[in-house]
């Protein structure tokens, strides 16, 4: 380093003493630690690489699209796209590995017995991963479809009322008066030639409008008119998706300079500033009130979630911030919407393919309308259709509104035949590969639990489901 030394105080013109010598040779030391940490730390990331790339070895996986993409662009959010999943599914039906890009490893866990270990271990072992679900944080902050944990749990606790069959109940009436406004809608449309309607936008802003009513007691009639509450929720939730396939977008300086991150951006403060009046106007009112009186005049009304949340205490008598409430009452907005439209259209086009089907649902429901002089279900009636639960069961098999979850091992996880799922690595429980799954149902495609497709004499069972002789 001398020598070195000698030279950088020849091309500064200093005198050449011992403390210029000893202090230039310093900073040279300094500056070879500098540039050696990244080299070290690059050497240690190959090195994790490499060897995590050998215990993945044990993995098949299907013909990558070239070295640089991987697998990435190999399955689609559409219908190819998910014949795609049971294509795969049938060539490895437990679990295989995909790639995005050269370096970032997928591994899909497609049958039961090997999603068990992934699924049943602690949250510590196996934690959500946000390199998808964190696209949706800004949106829905810390709710419980995002939160991990000790504060998953205590919020998952204080929302347990929420849930009660006393709070429930009630709620059948709103999705009765939802429905009906919907029904009247397409009787206007078909009155007037409409060739055809596009379910899921108008079953989306049924569940919405539903859903305003059971969060916020607030009716927006987005159902005959637009809403600038619901349209930021149904532009986000588009926005989300498409982000999802774009690997740049993932990148989240980039995505915001773009123009659908701006459009993200705008519409996530529109909802927001919709949540954030509710929740302050009704901290007001309850502040005014007082706890009591507000339990008293809300006996005999319907109790909607911002009241739950409001009135929500943990162990300690802590209550939910402003905050909390908000990305819970957005959360519940996001989720309950999307899927339960997805759930329902999902079941009327696999009703309308099998109209024998179809027509025995209707006749198990106006028999239990029949005497009733409004012809509403009410809450008793949901335990007394079994054949129309069973095909809805059936529907959300073929078509699960949520096709996938994502995990992110933090120890080493070992699977049914003994291979190692190492720690560090993200597991994909693919729901809609299980229920495709050619080894756990005989006939993946058709109608199982309807026993339309079971051999004659085969027992199978499935899970939540035991299918018995079928003749």
């Amino acid at each position: 380093m001398l020598p070195l030394a000698d030279q950088v105080l020849e091309l500064l013109s200093l005198e050449r003493t011992p403390f210029w010598t000893y202090a230039i040779s310093a900073l040279l030391l300094a500056a070879l630690a500098l540039l050696l940490r990244p080299l070290l730390q690059l050497l240690g990331l190959f090195h994790r690489y490499y060897v995590n790339c050998q215990r993945l070895h044990c993995f098949p996986q299907p013909p990558r699209r070239n070295w640089l993409l991987g697998h990435m662009g190999m399955i689609e959010p559409c219908e190819e796209g998910m014949v795609r999943v049971s294509q795969l599914v049938a060539a490895f039906p437990n679990t295989f590995l995909t790639w995005m890009g050269p370096f970032l490893p997928f591994l899909s866990l497609v049958h039961p017995d090997y999603l068990k270990p992934v699924t049943t271990a602690s949250v510590a072992v196996a934690p959500k991963d946000y390199l998808f679900y964190g696209f949706l944080k800004p949106w829905l902050g810390e709710g419980l479809l995002l939160s991990n944990g000790q504060r998953w749990g205590q919020h998952r606790r204080m929302l347990t009322p929420a849930f009660h069959f006393d709070i429930l109940k009630p709620y059948v009436k709103i999705f009765n008066q939802s429905t009906n406004i919907m029904h009247a809608k397409w009787q206007r449309l078909v009155s007037l030639g409409s060739p055809s309607l596009d379910m899921f936008e108008q079953i989306s802003l049924m569940t919405l409008d539903s859903l305003q009513k059971c969060v916020f007691s607030h009716s927006s009639n987005c159902q005959e008119k637009p809403s600038d509450y619901i349209a930021a929720i149904l532009e986000l939730s588009n926005l989300v998706v498409r982000r999802q396939h774009r690997l740049l977008h993932h990148i989240d300086w980039i995505y915001y300079l773009t123009a659908e991150g701006r459009r993200f951006h705008r519409a996530c403060d529109t909802v927001h500033r919709f949540t954030a009046d509710v929740v302050q106007q009704r901290r007001l009112a309850l502040s005014c009130m007082g706890r009591e009186a507000w339990l008293q005049a809300k006996q005999g009304k319907t109790v909607d979630f911002i009241d739950v949340l409001l009135l929500a205490k943990d162990e300690d008598g802590q209550e939910l911030s402003d905050e909390d409430i908000m990305a819970e009452a957005d959360t519940f907005m996001f989720e309950g919407h999307d899927t339960t439209a997805s759930g329902l259209s999902w079941v009327l086009y696999n009703l309308a393919h099998h109209p024998e089907y179809q027509q025995q649902c209707r006749e198990e429901i106006q028999e239990l309308v029949k005497d009733k002089p409004l012809e509403e279900l009410e809450w008793e009636d949901l335990s007394q259709m079994p054949f129309t639960t069973m095909c809805i069961k059936e529907s959300l098999r073929l078509h699960p509104p949520v096709t996938i979850i994502s995990r992110r091992c933090t120890e080493d996880i070992k699977l049914p035949d003994g291979r190692i799922i190492p720690k560090g690595n993200i597991c994909l429980i693919s729901i809609f590969g299980t229920h495709h799954n050619p080894t756990v149902w005989p006939e993946p495609e058709g109608l199982i639990q309807l026993g339309c497709v079971l051999r004659p004499g085969q027992w199978v069972t499935c899970p939540d489901v035991v299918f018995q002789e079928a003749q």
